[in-house]
This record gives structure tokens, sequence and C-alpha cells, in this order.
């Protein structure tokens, strides 16, 4: 097996099961019965795409795909401070609205 197909064959691997773990953090974003859950659930959303993106770069060559997974990864941090910054302000169960 030459280094070309045995990087090919790792890049498919890695995207079944990049893909496999994308629908599992999918079906936990939608489900979720906290929001603490969901959010956890899209930040490793995030972190899998990037992944996913990742090896598509390597699979086709192509290492513009790169910049696409930081631009994922800066939107995926971005996001998660949001998120964790709108639970932070949301009131507790027993207290009154503002």
């Amino acid at each position: 097996m030459s280094p070309d197909q045995l990087v090919s064959l790792s890049a498919s691997i890695a995207l079944v099961m990049l893909g496999l773990a994308m629908l599992i953090s999918i079906v936990r974003v939608i489900i979720g019965p906290t929001l603490s859950d969901r959010i956890l659930a899209l930040d490793v959303l995030t972190v899998t795409a990037m992944g996913f993106v990742a090896a598509i770069a390597i699979s086709t060559g192509l290492m513009l795909y790169l910049d696409i997974a930081i631009s994922l990864a800066l939107l995926g941090f971005l996001a998660t401070v949001a998120l964790a910054r709108y639970k932070l302000s949301r009131p507790k169960d027993g207290d009154n609205p503002p």
C-alpha cells in the first residue's frame, strides 16, 4: 500500500467517524434536556465540524479548507461565549424576572 493510498484511506475513515460524531451531537442538541447540554453539544458539533473540514482538506489536498476551519473555530468560540453569557443572564428558577 502506497503512502498516498494510506492517507486517502485514513481520511475516508476519519470522515465517516466524524460524520457519526456530528450526527450524535446534533441529536444531543435537539434532545438535550437542559440549556447547558445544548450549549456543550453545540460546542462539540463545532469542533467536530472543524475536524471534518480538516479531513476534507487532507483528502482533497486543497489547503484552502484550513482557512475555513480556522474561521469555523472563531465562530464556534464566539457562539459558545455568547450562549454562556445568555445562560448567566437568565433568572434562576426561584428568582423574579428583572
